[in-house]
């Protein structure tokens, strides 16, 4: 697991109706401020790679579908510096990934429907405050293919 980074289970209240999906509140011990809320719709097989924050700190958590979401710490100093994490959320893993500044971040949607990411970010967008890397350059060294076997 990367340094810094947080996985945090979410409630779901489901009946006849539908259900609720939480996803944070200003009360929980993981909450730190709040900047904007965006949500990242993506179809199957599509990869949205690199993003490199500086300050925002982000929150993700897939509403519908289910994406893979891949980590790189870049962070000078870092113990885990180098190091690549994946995490598979959505309908079968309801869960909030906290992802600090400095960790290049990007997910692929898989599954048979769009996927449709939420990002409860620290600080409102600023341009220059996120840089990009391509999602098959080779400076992070991760293959988005599917692994058989």
């Amino acid at each position: 697991m990367i340094d810094g980074v947080l996985i945090v289970p979410l409630r779901q209240i489901v009946d006849e109706r539908g259900k609720i999906m939480h996803m944070m509140k200003a009360t929980d011990a993981h909450f730190q401020q709040f900047g904007e809320i965006y949500f990242s719709c993506s179809w199957p097989g599509t990869v949205k790679a690199w993003h490199v924050h500086t300050k925002m700190t982000v929150n993700n958590a897939v509403l519908s579908g289910r994406a893979k979401l891949v980590l790189y710490d870049l962070r000078e100093g870092s113990p885990t510096r180098g190091e690549l994490q994946e995490i598979f959320l959505g309908e079968d893993n309801y869960v909030l990934v906290r992802i600090p500044p400095g960790i290049a971040n990007g997910y692929k949607a898989y599954g048979d429907k769009m996927v449709i990411l939420a990002n409860c970010a620290t600080i409102a967008h600023e341009p220059d405050e996120m840089w990009r890397i391509a999602p098959f350059d080779r400076t992070i060294p991760y293959d988005w293919s599917v692994r058989h076997g």
